[in-house]
């Protein structure tokens, strides 16, 4: 197949995929939810919940014990189904999430993953690339139960001479935003009032259409927070380890760049620390990870809605980078009201704006809320299939 180019022989054998299992342990950092684990997580997003970080207070909640954040199950595996395709750029696009249960201190997990498809499209990111969608399903090893499904979207797209052989860059590079003392002053204020509602229930009666949510602030982005999220959530796996560990990796897969300084192999995953990188593949600059993004989207629903409350649903996607130096809100607004399992339900629009006031990543969130009349929250059931 020809390196670096999504042709129609690429398209068709990666096609070859759709339905089979797929093997994982690159997408894979932990697989139990121990209390380090949890704290890497957490620190790698930010998220200072007590729920989370408190094993007293969290004994005392609803839950009966410390629990991870909805979006721990990041670590456990990627969401990236991005099978085949040599040489092609892979850009994690976004994830759409369905719960059944909280993920608890001490849950492991065992995770099955398969390509759902694999689209053609046009324009954009490049005159020619590939959406890839995939469904991994998380299974609790103690009792069977699926914790949750995903969704995950990954585009591939060309990079480095297959890009410029077009004529184009996904992304126009931009120098880091130069910030005011006063702009400095504001982040670091919101940030530091960020509210959590913690203990007290957020009843469903209460909830109006309109409602806003946040924000939650996160910036301005730097390489050490990037290097928090890897540590916290993939560490250097994806992109076959490090030292011996990468090098017998690429005996195997020739997927990685030259440096043109050093003229050693590397990884196109240094892009995200290494400006000269994230523009060489397109993005602009040094830029964060989808997961990382998404993330604190879901840090702003669970400090919304409360320990008493399920995260439901969270479909998010992102719209363009964010770059080192970028700042980035979330917010979010209640769009409805209905029932889920015979709790009260609400549905959210969110959204990550930057201080170019530009959207990086948006979606939607179904989240249910215990109720004066049908009282607490009732897990959702797992489907059949």
């Amino acid at each position: 197949m020809a390196w670096g180019y999504v042709d129609d022989e690429a398209v068709a054998e990666a096609r070859t995929l759709i339905g089979q299992p797929l093997r994982r342990e690159r997408n894979r950092w932990v697989s139990e939810a121990t209390p380090d684990a949890i704290d890497h997580f957490v620190e790698g997003i930010g998220d200072a919940n007590p729920l989370w970080t408190d094993a007293d207070y969290a004994q005392a909640s609803r839950w009966g014990t410390r629990i991870a954040p909805p979006c721990f199950l990041y670590a456990v595996d990627l969401t990236v189904v991005a099978p085949k395709f040599p040489g092609v750029q892979w850009l994690h696009a976004g994830t759409d999430w369905t719960f059944y249960d909280v993920v608890r201190q001490g849950d492991a997990f065992d995770v099955n993953a398969a390509l759902h498809d694999v689209v053609v499209k046009t324009g954009r990111f490049a005159n020619r690339w590939a959406l890839q969608s995939g469904r991994i399903d998380y299974t609790r090893r103690s009792d069977g139960r699926r914790v949750a499904t995903a969704i995950g979207y990954t585009a591939r797209t060309p990079r480095g001479e297959a890009l410029a052989k077009e004529g184009k860059n996904k992304y126009e590079g931009r120098e880091p935003h130069r910030y005011t003392a006063q702009e400095i002053e504001l982040i670091e204020k919101q940030i530091l009032t960020e509210e959590v509602r913690g203990a007290e229930p957020r009843l469903w009666e209460d909830v109006t259409v309109g409602d806003a949510l946040g924000p939650v602030v996160k910036g301005p982005l730097t390489t050490t927070d990037i290097i928090a999220f890897y540590a916290g959530t993939l560490g250097a796996r994806h992109y076959g380890g490090a030292h011996g560990n990468v090098l017998r990796y690429r005996q195997r897969h020739a997927d990685y760049h030259v440096s043109e300084v050093t003229g050693a192999k590397d990884s196109a995953g240094r892009g995200h620390v290494e400006s000269k990188t994230g523009n060489d593949v397109g993005m602009g600059g040094a830029y964060d990870l989808c997961p990382q993004r998404l993330s604190w989207g879901g840090h702003l629903l669970t400090n919304w809605m409360g320990d008493d409350a399920f995260l439901y649903r969270y479909d998010a996607r992102v719209r363009q980078p964010n770059l080192v130096g970028d700042t980035t809100w979330w917010t979010g607004t209640v769009t409805g009201k209905s029932e889920v399992a015979g709790s009260g339900a609400v549905e959210v629009e969110v959204k990550a704006t930057n201080q170019m006031d530009s959207v990086t990543a948006n979606g939607t969130a179904v989240i249910l809320l215990p109720s004066r009349e049908r009282g607490a929250v009732t897990l959702p059931l797992e489907p059949e299939d």
